[in-house]
């Protein structure tokens, strides 16, 4: 209690600086307000005009603040803000990550926010994702947006083929599949390559790239290779798209799936607006979501996703009051409705999720299955360890080498990454 007393008297001091001296570095006027820079990493065409929108209504409730809005393409904005950064020259607030956060964190380019202004709403928040935003016991980040992976189907298709309901294991899906095919003449199922919707093939064994609690890398573990196999298996069989291991597979699968060319595929509520663009989800009731299939271990699990909003910690004191406002301001209940409506992405706090929320079956879809996501580790490098497997998995798939072959090369490359891990 004490602690949160002294940090909220701090931010007000800070607070009071912001406004007498802010203008001195940004109008050339004593008494004029605040700018700071937020690099926001959404979709600049379907996401960015909506916080563009709150950040004037920001504005025009806190005339001594102002925000200078910049969007930085998300492939882009990592190794942009870790230059920046080393540089003292980053923004003030950056729309991270989850999985950049506990990097960032480590490196000391982000400010710790508990028992300040910008966290004082968090036992509102979803624990998980403040568990999430957290680094050595400390929470670095206030969670705008999360996602997780799910299967979406095409709800008309299925019926069709006389499928009452989602498949709840992988051979059910392929059951499903071949049933489609045969019914509809489409394809039932396309599978990614990329490592990040793999991990769901991993959780439903039990198993995980690492365990960063033993500190040891568990990619090659016999767990492992049976979630791989698993999804390898799901290329190949009637109703199964092969893989696709262009450059742009993601479009390919996405085209396919919102045009009614493949009854389903994994996908995050990112896609939810491009889902409703599509000519098979015109009817947006048509829109299946369910819980990724669950492995032979019984177990179903995706990764839970998202970005945060980080404060700079190379910024100075004003500056970060004046940051630590504006996230609170972002990351209310208010604002992430309107941000939920507008842009059909999963608020992280729950009194976010009102019945206007709930209306659109996308964000009502992917809200039931949030509770098998499971959080990232706070481990900075966790993230980077897909890397070697986006390498390795599209060979595989692609019959390029064996499975055994590509889980080696793929251990070998983590190892370098994590060293202080054991195999």
């Amino acid at each position: 209690m004490r602690r949160g007393i002294a940090a909220s008297a701090l931010v007000a001091s800070l607070a009071l600086t912001a406004t007498a001296c802010g203008g001195s570095d940004d109008s050339g006027k004593s008494d004029g307000p605040i700018t700071i820079t937020w690099w926001d990493t959404s979709n600049a065409t379907n996401e960015a005009p909506t916080y563009q929108a709150l950040i004037k209504q920001f504005e025009a409730a806190d005339k001594n603040v102002k925000v200078k809005y910049v969007n930085v393409p998300f492939d882009q904005a990592q190794n942009k803000f870790d230059t920046a950064a080393g540089a003292k020259g980053a923004p003030d607030v950056l729309r991270s990550e989850v999985g950049w956060t506990p990097a960032f964190a480590k490196k000391g380019f982000f400010l710790p926010l508990d028992g300040t202004e910008a966290l004082a709403d968090q036992a509102k928040f979803q624990p998980s994702l403040i568990k999430q935003a957290q680094y050595e016991g400390k929470t670095y980040g206030v969670p705008l947006v999360t996602d997780t992976l799910a299967l979406v189907y095409n709800k008309a298709l299925f019926k069709k083929a006389g499928i009452t309901e989602a498949p709840k294991t992988w051979d059910e899906l392929k059951a499903d599949a071949a049933k489609i095919d045969t019914k509809d003449k489409v394809y039932g199922y396309w599978g990614s390559t990329q490592a990040y919707y793999a991990q769901t093939f991993l959780y439903g064994e039990g198993a995980d790239t690492v365990d960063a609690s033993a500190k040891k890398i568990t990619v090659n573990s016999p767990a492992a290779k049976k979630a791989y196999a698993t999804w390898l298996s799901t290329f190949s069989g009637q109703g199964l798209h092969k893989a696709d291991t262009t450059a742009d597979a993601y479009a390919h699968i996405q085209d396919a799936f919102v045009n009614g060319k493949v009854a389903a595929i994994i996908q995050g509520p990112w896609e939810i607006t491009n889902f409703y663009k599509g000519s098979a989800f015109k009817d947006k009731s048509n829109l299946g979501i369910a819980t990724v299939p669950a492995g032979s271990s019984g177990k179903a699990g995706a990764p839970t996703g998202g970005h945060n909003l980080s404060v700079y910690a190379g910024s100075d004191q004003a500056h970060q009051a004046a940051a630590l406002k504006f996230v609170k301001f972002m990351t209310s209940a208010k604002s992430q409705e309107t941000i939920a409506q507008k842009n059909s992405t999963l608020p992280t706090r729950d009194d976010a999720y009102t019945a206007k929320v709930k209306a659109d079956p996308g964000i009502a879809g992917y809200q039931g299955v949030l509770a098998a996501a499971q959080p990232r580790p706070a481990l900075p490098e966790y993230s980077s360890l897909w890397g070697p497997l986006d390498t390795e998995l599209p060979k595989i798939a692609g019959g390029k080498e064996s499975l055994d072959k590509g889980l080696g090369n793929a251990e070998l490359a983590i190892a370098k990454l994590v060293p202080d891990f054991t195999k």
